[in-house]
């Protein structure tokens, strides 16, 4: 059995996952770096709390993408290589790793939401689009982005062993990688499964709270405006006794050219 072709496809694969679009749009469109603010996390909803629509769009695009490629591609044209199932399981599962874990960005990546969709639909366009309507219909009642990807998740390999067979072709292998990419997103939701218990957890909408992390730093040139803007309110501070002192000695001496004292006056007549 020929385990380069698998091996190189896996890697290659892992390697195109760990390209962090969030971090990388966010550059490119001159934003803040999205691990710095709101969550800390890399992905498109983090994006959206910097103000821009349009680069959380395409984060999510590129996000998906990075997940469905590599997939279709094995999927295709695997079998000139000698890529049966397996190495397309291994190959779906490596892309989703690369986003969790992206050897570029210190192995810190996001939770992988849009990965996981795109390598759904690269899998089956059905077994997506199902999953993909399974997300939207929990967060269009719950009004929670983390409550629809964990249902969804957990929808993702019910659907597949379910339909398998009908809709799509049932392989064991792809239902394994698929499994094992619903055990990690709820792991990397974790955290969000404490708040959605305790009942903090921020919903699709609301407005900006604590809970929900540190806000999107304003631009550097704002902060200076907001600087300048400070040192020109504080109070000046008050001058000590001796300058007051010596302000009241000026006030008091005559200038030059002036009319003399009542003293003076006087000394005047009496000459006279």
């Amino acid at each position: 059995m020929n385990l380069i072709a698998p091996l190189l496809a896996a890697v290659l694969a892992y390697l195109i996952g760990s390209l962090s679009f969030a971090v990388l749009v966010s550059r490119v469109m001159g934003l803040n770096d999205p691990r710095t603010y709101g969550s800390g996390n890399p992905g498109a909803t983090n994006v959206l709390r910097s103000g821009s629509k349009a680069a959380a769009a395409l984060t999510l695009l590129l996000d998906a993408a990075k997940g469905f490629a590599p997939v279709l591609v094995v999927k295709i044209w695997g079998a000139d290589w000698g890529l049966g199932e397996w190495a397309l399981a291994l190959t779906a599962l490596a892309a989703f790793v690369g986003h969790l874990f992206p050897v570029f960005f210190g192995f810190k990546g996001g939770k992988g939401v849009a990965t996981a969709l795109g390598v759904l639909l690269g899998i089956s366009g059905w077994l997506g689009l199902a999953v993909l309507l399974t997300w939207l219909a929990v967060a269009f009642i719950s009004r929670y982005s983390s409550l629809a990807a964990l249902l969804a998740s957990l929808s993702a390999p019910l659907l597949y062993l379910l339909l398998g067979g009908t809709l799509w072709p049932m392989e064991p292998p792809l239902l394994l990688a698929i499994v094992a990419m619903a055990a990690l997103l709820i792991w990397r939701h974790a955290a969000n499964i404490g708040r959605l218990l305790r009942g903090e957890e921020s919903k699709i909408g609301a407005g900006k709270s604590g809970k929900a992390g540190k806000a999107a730093p304003k631009s550097g040139l704002s902060i200076h405006k907001t600087k300048a803007q400070a040192a020109a309110s504080i109070p000046t501070a008050p001058r000590n006794a001796a300058q007051m002192m010596a302000d009241l000695g000026a006030a008091k001496k005559p200038a030059s050219g002036a009319t003399p004292s009542g003293k003076s006056s006087r000394k005047n007549k009496r000459k006279k």
